[in-house]
Parts: structure tokens; C-alpha cells; sequence
């Protein structure tokens, strides 16, 4: 049985004010099949994210088209079933005196916290706590924002992403600001995820972050897409010194690749 296809990009564009951040676009992501999206930084992998998620738009051409879960008309709400999204943008959002728990059960609610009119049920909440315990964050649900580790951080919001227990979780940079002890964390969390059953989109800038799950491989730089494949092509020393624009050796051991100066 083919997998079915939740991303499909044709010859898509996209700008952001006055310059454009993708081109020419033409790609397909299926489901159970977890990616790694690979560039350096301003290669346009958080135009990409922001792409899939609806906060970007692609110029309109006819013989251009985004499709999200076989449909160009997406209904934002019905979309937070289907697609999880941890970015740097939404932990922008997060108020430092909303409790950890809070910042959870109000994903229900399509927020970062509670409105005064809002009131999650007892499922919900169960639901929340229970995410939280999945990712060791229990101990702290009563805790403010303010007051977490960047690594809790992110381990929050990926919490908050798969409260609707979406079929796809998007990652931007997860790995980004975190110590040796939380990227591996995350990574653990990462593996767990894919191990299960998800389909997992990981965008970063880090070959060492990688997890030997990640099926596919894909290199952005200057908003296109120049390459595609397994990890064992694509994460290559030619191939990843060209994408970065500097000599690289690849070092392998347990499925992971730590990239060194060539």
C-alpha cells in the first residue's frame, strides 16, 4: 500500500515583503516517512516551516499549487489535527507567567494560554498531564515559562504539538540553543516519536542532530531545493561540503554523523 502524500509543492514561490525566499519548489512528503530537512542558515527552512503551516503563502500561478492532505483549501483549525508545528516563532509567544500545564491544555483552544472564556474539560486536562509525563515534564507543570531551561522549553511545545495527536510534527531548529544533556533529550524524544509511528519533518542546520530513524534527507540552500535522498547519500563529505561551502569528513558511529573540518 502506498503511503499517502500530505505534502505537495509544485513549482511553488514564496516572498516575504520585497524578496522571495523560495523557488521553484517541487516537492512530495508522504506519511511514515520522516525527513530531514538540511541547510545553512538563510537557505530559507524557516520560510519552508512557515510554508506548511499556513503563515506564509506561495505567489499564486497556474501551474504552481501547495497541497496539504490532498487539499489546496485548508481549514486552519481542522489542520491542527493533521500537522504539529515547534518553532522559534511560537516559543516567542509563550507568556513567562503561564504555567507549563496551562501552555498545554490551551493548544485545545488553538493558544498558548487560556482565555478567560475558555475551560477545558477533565479530559483535557488528563490528556495534558499525561503528555507531560511523556516528555519528564510533570514535575514542573505548575511552574511559570519564565522560569524553564531552554531544553524545557522546547520539550513543552513539542508537548503542546501533539496534544491533537497530528499525524505529521514539524520541527524548526529544535536542537537550537540547547546543551549537550537537552539536545539529547530531545533526540531520545525524537527517536521515540518515529520509533512509534510518526512522521516527523526535523529542519535544521545540524548534521550531528540527525536521529538514524530519519529516512530522507533533503538540502535547501538560497531558498531551492539542491538535493534529495537517503541519509547515506545525501550525508556524504562531498556532498554536505558543497551544501555548506566549506571542506568537510563525516565521522559515523551508532547511526549518528558528526561532521569535521576537511
Amino acid at each position: 500500500m502506498t503511503a499517502e502524500t500530505w505534502l505537495d509543492l509544485r513549482n511553488v514561490e514564496a516572498w516575504q515583503g520585497d524578496r522571495p525566499v523560495l523557488h521553484e519548489l517541487n516537492l512530495q512528503l508522504k506519511l511514515r516517512q520522516s525527513t530531514t530537512v538540511l541547510g545553512p542558515n538563510g537557505a530559507g527552512k524557516s520560510s519552508l516551516v512557515k510554508l506548511i503551516d499556513r503563515s506564509l503563502y506561495p505567489i499564486v500561478r497556474p501551474d504552481a499549487h501547495l497541497r496539504l492532505f490532498g487539499s489546496e483549501t485548508v481549514n486552519l483549525w481542522a489542520l491542527r489535527s493533521r500537522l504539529g508545528v515547534v518553532s522559534s516563532e511560537l516559543e516567542q509567544r509563550l507568556h513567562p507567567k503561564t504555567a507549563v500545564e496551562e501552555v498545554v491544555v490551551s493548544s485545545f483552544f488553538g493558544a498558548t494560554r487560556l482565555g478567560r472564556d475558555q475551560e477545558p474539560s477533565v479530559k483535557q486536562w488528563e490528556q495534558a498531564r499525561d503528555l507531560l509525563d511523556q516528555l519528564h515534564l510533570h514535575s514542573i507543570r505548575e511552574r511559570c515559562c519564565g522560569e524553564l531551561s531552554d531544553g524545557q522549553r522546547r520539550r513543552l511545545l513539542i508537548a503542546r504539538a501533539l496534544v491533537h495527536q497530528p499525524e505529521v510534527l514539524v520541527l524548526d531548529e529544535p536542537s537550537r540553543a540547547l546543551d549537550l544533556q537537552a539536545c539529547h533529550q530531545l533526540l531520545a524524544i525524537l527517536r521515540r516519536l518515529i520509533q512509534g509511528g510518526s512522521t516527523v519533518v526535523q529542519v535544521t542546520h545540524r548534521v550531528d542532530t540527525i536521529v538514524p530513524e530519519m529516512e530522507r534527507v533533503l538540502f535547501l540552500a538560497q531558498g531551492r531545493i539542491v538535493g534529495d535522498g537517503t541519509p547515506r547519500e545525501m550525508l556524504q563529505p562531498a556532498e554536505l561540503s558543497e551544501l555548506f561551502n566549506t571542506p568537510l569528513n563525516v565521522v559515523e558511529a551508532q547511526g549518528f554523523r558528526q561532521v569535521l573540518p576537511g
